[in-house]
């Protein structure tokens, strides 16, 4: 069975900043996946509940796939009781999943883990996959022959112009479009807001949330 790792911020706060996981970016590969009978298992750095940014539960942001994972007794207690991501054996796995959220500038960027378990996946030739902010785990990332794992690849992420649009530049570690470009990746992008998708070889990424679609679909079809 192919079994997928979702991984989430642990981080309800970033600096004075609430916030969380964006619940779009799971919910909507999380149905896409089930819905083929995938093994779908829910990580974040600390284990157990997940905290959810309040703004992606408003709006045209809150979808359908996310009402319905808000009443989904199964999906609410794998948020509510996420494997620790130190716990799980990724020789097994077939694509680690990087969802966003502000959360992550907390616990993404700088973590030996996450780094490990995206290395060793790409190194097997696994999907590794990343969209909005999921993607600030991947500058600390290297290929087996040391050099960064984004360099030469055509990858997107949050914009640094959606980031000045949303008012939370003062709470990044780093803005993922710099941070990309600097370690030599090939940037794309769509115009704010609007879905974008890159694949390069088996590493997957998404600009934002709207993208949640057809990031799904692009993992789906390398699986």
């Amino acid at each position: 069975m192919t079994k997928i790792v979702f991984v989430s911020t642990s981080a309800a706060k970033v600096k004075d900043h609430l916030t969380g996981l964006w619940l779009e970016e799971l919910a909507v590969p999380y149905y896409q996946f089930k819905s083929l009978g995938y093994e779908v298992v829910v990580a974040s750095p600390a284990g157990g509940p997940i905290p959810i940014d309040s703004s992606s539960m408003k709006g045209d942001f809150f979808n359908d796939d996310c009402k319905k994972f808000m009443h989904d007794d199964v999906a609410i207690g794998e948020l509510c009781h996420s494997a620790r991501l130190e716990s799980i054996d990724f020789s097994d796995v077939d694509a680690i999943v990087m969802v966003g959220g502000h959360g992550t500038c907390a616990d993404f960027h700088d973590n030996a883990v996450l780094k490990s378990a995206i290395e060793a996946l790409y190194a097997a030739d696994k999907v590794v996959a990343a969209v909005c902010h999921g993607p600030m785990s991947l500058p600390q990332c290297n290929k087996p022959d040391g050099t960064p794992l984004v360099k030469d690849k055509v990858v997107t992420g949050f914009k640094d112009s959606e980031e000045e649009g949303v008012g939370l530049v003062d709470i990044c570690p780093f803005l993922l479009e710099s941070k990309l470009k600097e370690m030599g990746s090939k940037y794309e992008c769509a115009d704010n807001w609007t879905a974008k998708v890159c694949v390069d070889g088996k590493l997957v990424t998404g600009q934002n949330p709207a993208s949640s679609h057809a990031f799904a679909a692009a993992i789906i079809s390398l699986l």
